[in-house]
């Protein structure tokens, strides 16, 4: 992978194929919705690109999920089975990253979410995904949580058990082995 926020055409390439064998197995995420008009978008945003493989390479296994009539854009999430593998064991943000005197996380979701380019997923994106399938059987994963709740030391995560969403608060600087987050991304 490269490590400058571009990939080489190759990478690109492979990519592409990743995410078209991925959109074609899964149709009923992006009913009406064309493979060639999304390709075409990716192609053109090179960046954009770029954070989809950030997404792929940390296990998020990233899909269209649906497109936004007003801006033109199409909307990218997280469909992997559980939380994404190479995002777990992270705090909330920099702030209960730099709170926790022992034991520190290696990063935060909201850094992490930064540095790949993506937006951590709201509680009602967190909901539409799980329209979609069922996510987070066996792990859990944050979101975006409102200032009110993180001004108090709060953060969200989510879940999918007895065949029901939850959202849950945690202090935002724990962190855990099957806690993780889910991004999105407009393209």
């Amino acid at each position: 992978m490269s490590t400058k926020k571009s990939l080489s055409p190759q990478e690109s390439s492979e990519l592409l194929e990743v995410l078209k064998t991925r959109f074609g197995k899964n149709l009923d995420r992006h009913k009406g919705i064309e493979w060639a008009k999304v390709q075409s978008k990716l192609e053109a945003a090179p960046e954009k690109l770029w954070s989809i493989s950030e997404m792929e390479r940390t296990g998020g296994e990233p899909d269209v999920v649906g497109f936004d009539k007003a801006t033109g854009e199409y909307l990218f999430y997280d469909c992997s089975a559980e939380s994404p593998k190479g995002r777990r064991n992270v705090c909330y943000d920099r702030e209960a990253l730099n709170s926790r005197k022992e034991f520190k996380p290696g990063n935060s979701a909201i850094d992490m979410a930064t540095e790949m380019g993506i937006e951590i997923l709201t509680e009602d994106q967190y909901k539409e995904l799980q329209q979609l399938g069922n996510f987070d059987l066996k792990t859990s994963s944050w979101i975006k949580t409102p200032d009110k709740i993180r001004k108090l030391g709060g953060g969200l995560f989510c879940d999918r058990r007895f065949d029901t969403v939850f959202v849950y608060h945690n202090g935002a600087e724990s962190y855990y082995a099957a806690r993780g987050f889910r991004g999105s991304l407009r393209v």
